[in-house]
């Protein structure tokens, strides 16, 4: 019995990335530092709910720099989601999916969530800082 060496279907190292594909693993990957995020949150609202010794250690790792930091990410992930998810809205609906239409979308996308993000702070910088 002999065998056939048939070829390999491509993959990941054959295609050059491009912007549809690149934004598509990003929107997973955002979906899940949001779900990551999300349990930070729950964990400050329980210490909150738990009493001022625990929402004190809360609030001292969740307001330190790299707790900033992490709520920076978590707030450019869920942006990014949150426009591209409308994107894939418009696409559901049949609009947008020639390829110079699906480019131009996902740039506004990475602007738009990056703008989005850099406003949100500035604002919650302003009003509370």
């Amino acid at each position: 019995m002999t065998t056939r060496t048939r070829p390999l279907s491509p993959h990941l190292q054959v295609y050059k990335p491009q912007i549809t594909s690149v934004l598509s693993i990003l929107h997973r990957m955002t979906g899940v530092a949001l779900v990551a995020g999300t349990l930070v949150l729950v964990y400050w609202l329980a210490a909150a709910a738990d009493g001022p010794a625990a929402y004190a250690t809360a609030q001292g790792w969740i307001g330190s720099w790299l707790g900033y930091l992490l709520m920076i990410g978590w707030s450019g992930a869920f942006f990014y989601h949150l426009c591209n998810g409308i994107r894939h809205l418009v696409w559901d609906v049949g609009c947008g999916l020639t390829i110079d239409a699906a480019t131009k979308s996902g740039w506004t996308v990475v602007f738009a969530s990056a703008g989005l993000t850099v406003l949100a702070w500035v604002l919650a910088l302003n009003f509370w800082g």
